[in-house]
C-alpha cells in the first residue's frame, strides 16, 4: 500500500466518510416521501415512480464491485472526490428533469458516485488507522449514516409540502461541494497494487447482483410475475457459478472470495445480511401502517421517527465501552435478540396508543440499532490486513446493498401475504401490519444464532 500524498489534517478524515455517509442514507430515504408530489407535478400515476428507485438501487448493484480496484489504482482521494462530483452532478441534474426519462438517467448518474463515495472513504480509514482505533471511528462515522435514515422521509415530506420535490436534490449541491473540499484538504491519496482489471469477473458478478437486486424489487413492488422472479434468480445463480469457476483461475479477480475463509468477516457478513432482513423492514413498514393504517399524515408519521435519530447520537460514546466490556459475541447476540423484543412490541401499536409508547419505543429501538450497526460492521474488517482492505471493504458494502434491499422486499412480500391471502381477520389491514412486524421479530432473533459462532476474543485488537 502506498501513501501518494499526505495531509496536516489527515486526523479529520473520518469526517469526509461522515460527510459521505450522510450524502447517501439521506439520499436513500429523502425521495420516498417525494414520489407523489414528483408524479402529480410530471403528470404520472405515483405506481408508476417506482423505476425512479429501481434504477438508482440497480447501478449500486452494478457499480460497488469495481469502487476498490478504481480506488486502489488511481488512488482514495481522486476517486472519493469523483464519485462526490458525479453524485452532486447527477443531483443536479435530478432537480432540472423534466419527465420520467430524464429523472432516471438523472438517477443513473447520481447513483455511480454513490456507489463508490462509502465504499471508497471507508478503505481510506482501513489504510489510515491501526485495526485497534477503527472500533471508535466507524462508530462515529456511523452516525451520520443512521441520521440520515431517520430525517430522510421527515425532511422530504416537509420539502415537498412547504417548498418543491426539487429541493430534496439540490440539498446535496452545497452538502457535495462540502465534501469535495474536505476531501481535497484532508485525504490522503492511498494506492495499492492491482492486478489487471478484470472485465469479465465484473460482468459475471455486477450482472448476477443486478438480477438478483432486480427480482427484489419486482417482488417488493407487488408484481406477481413468480416465473419471472423465478427466472431472475436462476440466472443470477448460473452468473454466479460462473464467477466462482472464473474465480478459481485467476490471479487478480475483482471479488476475492478467499475473503471468506476469515471467520470474522464471514460471520461478520451473513450476520449483517440475515439481521437486517428483519430490521430494515421496520423503517419502512411504520410510517406505512401510521399513514395507511392508522390515518396520520405524512408529516407525523415522519416525525415519529425522529427520536431514534437523538438516541443514535446520545448511545454513541458508550458503544466503545460496551463492547470493551461485553466482548463482540455477547453484544451481538444479546443486542439482536434486544431488537426482535422491540419489533414484536410494535406490533401492539394502535391508533389511539399514547404518544409517549412511540417514543420510548423508538428510543430502544436507536439505542439497540446504532449498537447493532456498528458492531457488525467492525467485527467483519477486524481481522483484515492491508492487501485484503479492498476485497473486504467492497463485500461489506454489497453485503449491506443487499440486505437492505432484502429487508424491504421481505416487508413488503410479508406484508401483502397478509394482506391478500389471509382472511381468518376479515381483511383487517391493521392486523396485516402487526402479523408482519411479528414475523420480522421472530426473523431477526433467529438470526441471533450466526454470532453464536464467534469466539469470545474475536474483535479485541478493534476495542483495545
Amino acid at each position: 500500500m502506498i501513501k501518494e500524498d499526505s495531509s496536516p489534517y489527515e486526523k479529520y478524515l473520518p469526517l469526509v466518510a461522515a460527510v459521505a455517509m450522510f450524502m447517501q442514507s439521506l439520499d436513500g430515504t429523502i425521495l420516498n416521501t417525494s414520489l407523489p408530489s414528483i408524479a402529480e407535478d410530471m403528470n404520472y400515476s405515483p405506481l408508476e415512480m417506482q423505476s425512479v428507485i429501481v434504477s438508482y438501487t440497480l447501478t449500486l448493484a452494478l457499480f460497488i464491485p469495481l469502487s476498490g480496484w478504481l480506488s486502489d489504482k488511481f488512488g482514495t482521494k481522486r476517486m472519493f472526490m469523483f464519485a462526490v462530483f458525479l453524485f452532486t452532478l447527477g443531483s443536479f441534474f435530478c432537480a432540472i428533469s423534466v419527465d420520467l426519462i430524464t429523472l432516471n438517467l438523472s438517477r443513473i448518474l447520481q447513483a455511480i458516485g454513490g456507489s463508490m463515495m462509502v465504499p471508497i472513504a471507508r478503505l481510506a480509514i482501513l489504510y489510515q488507522y491501526p485495526r485497534n482505533q477503527l472500533l471508535k471511528i466507524m462508530n462515529y462515522i456511523t452516525i451520520p449514516g443512521l441520521l440520515g435514515l431517520v430525517v430522510g422521509p421527515s425532511l422530504g415530506g416537509f420539502l415537498s409540502d412547504n417548498f418543491s420535490w426539487h429541493w430534496i436534490f439540490l440539498v446535496n449541491l452545497p452538502v457535495g461541494a462540502l465534501g469535495i473540499f474536505l476531501a481535497f484538504k484532508i485525504m490522503p491519496n492511498f494506492k495499492n497494487t492491482v492486478g489487471k482489471f478484470d472485465i469479465l469477473g465484473l460482468i459475471y458478478f455486477s450482472t448476477a447482483l443486478v438480477l438478483v437486486t432486480f427480482a427484489l424489487e419486482v417482488s417488493s413492488v407487488g408484481i406477481n410475475h413468480y416465473s419471472l422472479v423465478l427466472g431472475l434468480v436462476a440466472a443470477a445463480v448460473l452468473l454466479f457459478i460462473l464467477y466462482y469457476k472464473h474465480f478459481k483461475k485467476t490471479p487478480k479477480p475483482i471479488i476475492d472470495l478467499n475473503l471468506f475463509k476469515i471467520r470474522t468477516l464471514r460471520i461478520g457478513l451473513l450476520g449483517s445480511l440475515i439481521t437486517r432482513f428483519g430490521i430494515s423492514g421496520l423503517p419502512f413498514l411504520l410510517p406505512l401502517m401510521m399513514q395507511v393504517g392508522f390515518g396520520f399524515s405524512a408529516s407525523k408519521a415522519g416525525m415519529m421517527l425522529l427520536p431514534s435519530a437523538l438516541t443514535t447520537i446520545a448511545i454513541k460514546p458508550w458503544i466503545v465501552r460496551l463492547v470493551k466490556h461485553f466482548g463482540y459475541r455477547n453484544i451481538l447476540i444479546s443486542n439482536t435478540l434486544f431488537l426482535a423484543v422491540i419489533i414484536f412490541v410494535f406490533s401492539f401499536m394502535q391508533k389511539d396508543t399514547p404518544l409517549m409508547y412511540y417514543i420510548l419505543l423508538m428510543i430502544a429501538y436507536g439505542a439497540f440499532t446504532s449498537i447493532q450497526m456498528t458492531a457488525m460492521n467492525t467485527i467483519s474488517l477486524a481481522d483484515l490486513n492491508d492487501d485484503q482492505a479492498s476485497g473486504g471493504n467492497s463485500l461489506l458494502a454489497i453485503m449491506q446493498q443487499l440486505s437492505i434491499s432484502f429487508g424491504i422486499s421481505i416487508a413488503a412480500l410479508v406484508l401483502a401475504f397478509f394482506k391478500d391471502k389471509m382472511d381468518f381477520y376479515h381483511g383487517d389491514l391493521v392486523t396485516a401490519f402487526h402479523l408482519t412486524l411479528i414475523t420480522l421479530a421472530v426473523l431477526t432473533a433467529l438470526s441471533s444464532l450466526t454470532f453464536t459462532k464467534l469466539k469470545n476474543g474475536d474483535g479485541e485488537k478493534m476495542s483495545e
